[in-house]
């Protein structure tokens, strides 16, 4: 009975089955009987699946087992089989094709990696979320050689590779932290201690740099001071908190030292510098605010307080005839004294000594070109005095050529003198004379960057506008200084009011002027709206400044916008409301960023964050109509 139900069901299977000669041959090797499936060559059904009956599979497979076959139209494609327990199936399916491996993506691999360094150094090695969570995200040297040691092919766990190499196999911990603060993996090899691996035994070290992390300093710029002021992290309990108290007596804000701290870390060893507290008095004398000294300071660059006090007191005696103009141009070009210490403005003020240029007209030069200490002004005058001797000028007319317009000898660098006479077509004699007659010549034909007119560029940089444009940062002549020419609206006095507004907020210079660049309607505001502004997004809403330094076209928009979409987030968030911090805010996780509220349409934002709640869409018209009342 048992082998007359068996072959009804296999019959019936048969039926259903695609009749090809490659599928003749499976059957066979499956067990079917060759009456059932001598007529298999006449059918042209297309690929089905087909599953066994149970009986059959009882009978052949076992009562655990199945199988099922994928029958193809074609007759010479091999069809592949899935089976647990028939080794024939088992032989089909060895042989089908493999699916190729995914690798995973080399963003994916770091971001892993990091998660699970991250892991390791929070929750195995105890150390504070914000340190563990820089070390993690700053140190991508160490990163690359962690992963070198673990699998990383396709379909492995990155995460869980990197956490069981690190449960296996410790780390220098020093590695990664001194990388994260800035130094270069040529650097670390000199700075690692040789008798720790564990970040957690240093304890002065961590203290210490908690206090400058608290104190506002850059995490990635603490390097600096690593490296040039090493001591400093081997103080005591409370010491470097007291030494920068200290500065802090002077009237000095927090942030100023902040930035004198990376500028110059050699401030915090020993006592205070008497040079600086010299330079200090010397501009507090001047009447020069403090916020300005801050402007002029670099941590690119090494300060030399010595040489800088002697600078000052070298421009206070021979400018005395005119000190309110020595004044004003530290005032609005503070590099000119402070940066490189001074060094770049003595050896320009010795170089024009030397042509008899009086100090007065030295300072209303400084004043009227400001962007030559930005170029190779020294460089380019030398060659140019060089070119003038070589076709035969001599000295007295050399330095009354100089004298007359340093700024086109020094602008560009000049052609050789067989270049010149060989494109002009003409003797040296007659192009010694065509200058003397008329030094402004020389732009036309000597300078490799040609001017088209001298003039107009002499009255150019004789506008206020155009001063302040370049005192900031623009380049001469540029597409960008002409455009922001046409941009800027009101008096040269009134743009620096404006620009010092972001100042006075605690902006440094440089960042202050990067934020212009960026967002040039800025200055196109009045100064009460411009602290109106930044008032609402400091104080009233809490924002730091570093919010705005990721966003500043956020004072383009008008304090009404403003005041309606953040009483609306505010109202979105009070209501459960969660709207997370998108992945770009990479200033403080915690806060949503200023863009993610501001840089969208209304219809947008209403889209996207107002219908989030069901009471949101009233209580946003609501808001709208009180605004526009209050207007």
């Amino acid at each position: 009975m048992l082998r007359r139900r068996l072959l009804r069901e296999l019959q019936a299977c048969a039926e259903s089955l695609p009749k090809s000669s490659s599928q003749l041959a499976f059957a066979r090797t499956c067990g079917f009987l060759s009456n059932l499936t001598k007529d298999l060559h006449t059918c042209s059904n297309p690929p089905i699946y087909c599953g066994f009956p149970p009986a059959f599979r009882r009978g052949i497979f076992g009562a655990s087992s199945s199988c099922a076959v994928k029958l193809f139209k074609n007759s010479d494609a091999q069809p592949p089989a899935r089976c647990i327990s028939g080794d024939a199936c088992a032989a089909a399916a060895a042989e089908a094709p493999a699916s190729p491996v995914r690798l995973p993506r080399p963003g994916l691999v770091r971001a892993s990696a990091q998660a699970a360094l991250f892991e390791y150094l929070h929750s195995t090695r105890g150390m504070e979320f914000t340190l563990a969570e820089h070390m993690s995200k700053n140190s991508p040297v160490f990163l690359a050689g962690l992963l070198g040691n673990v699998d990383t092919g396709g379909g492995v766990d990155v995460r869980c590779s990197v956490s069981r190499f690190l449960q296996y196999q410790p780390i220098n911990e020093f590695e990664p932290f001194l990388e994260s603060i800035g130094l270069s993996s040529s650097e670390l090899r000199k700075f690692l201690p040789s008798d720790l691996i564990y970040l957690n035994d240093a304890v002065d070290l961590l203290e210490n740099y908690k206090v400058l992390c608290d104190y506002g300093v850059q995490r990635t710029k603490i390097g600096k001071v690593y490296k040039e002021a090493n001591e400093v992290f081997g103080y005591g309990h409370g010491v470097l908190y007291l030494k920068l108290q200290q500065y802090e007596q002077l009237g000095l804000s927090k942030t100023t030292i902040a930035k004198l701290v990376v500028c110059c870390p050699k401030l915090l060893i020993g006592e205070a510098n008497l040079e600086f507290l010299q330079v200090f008095d010397k501009l507090k004398a001047f009447g020069i605010m403090l916020v300005l000294f801050r402007g002029g300071l670099s941590d690119k660059s090494m300060h030399n307080w010595s040489r800088t006090l002697r600078m000052l007191e070298f421009l206070e005696m021979t400018g005395s005839n005119n000190k309110a103009l020595l004044v004003r141009l530290i005032k609005e070009h503070p590099r000119f004294v402070f940066g490189q210490s001074g060094k770049r403005l003595y050896l320009l003020v010795s170089l024009l000594c030397k042509f008899g240029i009086r100090i007065d007209t030295m300072l209303q030069l400084f004043m009227q070109y400001p962007w030559i200490l930005n170029v190779d002004f020294p460089k380019n005058l030398r060659k140019s005095v060089k070119f003038l001797s070589h076709i035969g000028m001599e000295a007295f007319d050399i330095t009354r050529v100089v004298s007359t317009c340093p700024e086109i000898l020094g602008a560009s660098s000049c052609q050789s003198v067989a270049d010149v006479l060989s494109t002009m077509n003409m003797s040296a004699e007659r192009l010694c004379d065509i200058i003397k007659d008329d030094p402004m010549q020389f732009a036309n034909l000597v300078s490799k960057k040609k001017i088209p007119a001298v003039t107009k560029m002499d009255s150019f940089y004789l506008g206020e506008k155009a001063e302040f444009l370049l005192k900031i940062g623009f380049i001469e002549n540029s597409d960008d200084m002409s455009k922001a020419m046409s941009q800027f609206r009101g008096r040269s006095d009134q743009l620096q009011e404006r620009l010092d507004c972001l100042v006075d907020a605690g902006l440094d210079y440089e960042n202050a002027c990067s934020i212009i660049k960026v967002a040039p309607q800025i200055l196109n505001m009045s100064v009460v709206m411009i602290k109106k502004k930044l008032s609402y997004l400091l104080n009233d809403l809490g924002y730091s400044l570093e919010y705005f330094v990721a966003f500043p076209m956020i004072l383009g928009y008008s304090l009404e916008k403003m005041k309606l979409r953040f009483t609306m987030y505010k109202w979105l968030t009070e209501n459960g409301v969660k709207i997370q911090p998108t992945s770009k805010n990479k200033v403080n996780k915690s806060m949503v960023a200023l863009s993610t509220i501001m840089a969208r349409s209304d219809v947008r934002f209403v889209n996207q964050y107002v219908n989030l709640h069901p009471g949101g869409l009233d209580q946003w018209e609501r808001l709208k109509n009180h605004v526009k009342s209050i207007q």
